[in-house]
């Protein structure tokens, strides 16, 4: 059995600090998971590389630099209201269960969600709301959100997740432009929304209303 300690440690190393990831609160909540349970068995040895893994129903859990880049571009607190487009594996949720208030993450794949239920509950995660539907569509019944986090590449920024957006919530999410992809930051301040580029992507598709069809 590898030791998993440290490889967490090599990871953090490696693939954080030396990528110029400094955020002390994204690497705590890194260092505090054991992101191997969130992969197949099959890939287990491969959990602390930087790479995106199967898990199953053509989905992939993100790079371990993927998932800290876009949680530290969040700017959490421990009042923020997180809603996170694509629960997948769950990796990418408890960190931001780790960071956040509370976290509503939506997944349209009913297997994935209730799989990453599973390991989260085990986990003893106790801030988060599990959704199966349509990402791209939202959940207004728990809106408006101080941060979204999209782990799927859209063709264009879903409209119902801007205006789930509070002012002055940050957005962070892939978008393809000329088969393209990169990652955006957006902020919604007087009700404009702002947005730039912080780093390109390689994202399965957002599928739903507003995103690559279904």
């Amino acid at each position: 059995m590898p030791n998993f300690k440290n490889l967490i440690e090599k990871m953090i190393r490696s693939q954080i600090l030396a990528k110029g990831i400094n955020d002390k609160n994204v690497i705590e909540a890194l260092r505090s998971l054991p992101r191997h349970v969130f992969v197949e068995e099959a890939f287990m040895e491969l959990s602390y590389s930087d790479l995106p893994l199967p898990i199953g129903h053509k989905q992939t859990i993100s790079g371990v630099y993927t998932a800290a880049l876009m949680t530290s571009a969040l700017e959490l607190d421990k009042n923020s209201r997180v809603l996170e487009i694509g629960t997948g594996s769950g990796y990418q949720t408890a960190i931001l269960a780790k960071l956040a208030s509370k976290v509503f993450t939506i997944e349209r794949i009913r297997d994935l969600s209730l799989r990453a239920r599973k390991i989260l509950e085990r986990l003893d995660f106790r801030n988060i709301t599990f959704i199966i539907g349509d990402g791209t569509i939202g959940c207004s019944e728990f809106a408006p959100y101080d941060r979204i986090i999209v782990t799927a590449c859209s063709p264009a920024m879903p409209p119902a997740l801007l205006n789930q957006l509070k002012e002055g919530g940050i957005m962070v999410i892939p978008l393809e432009n000329n088969s393209a992809q990169n990652i955006f930051i957006v902020r919604k301040k007087n009700g404009k929304i702002n947005q730039k580029i912080i780093a390109p992507a390689n994202f399965v598709k957002l599928i739903g209303k507003s995103g690559f069809g279904s």
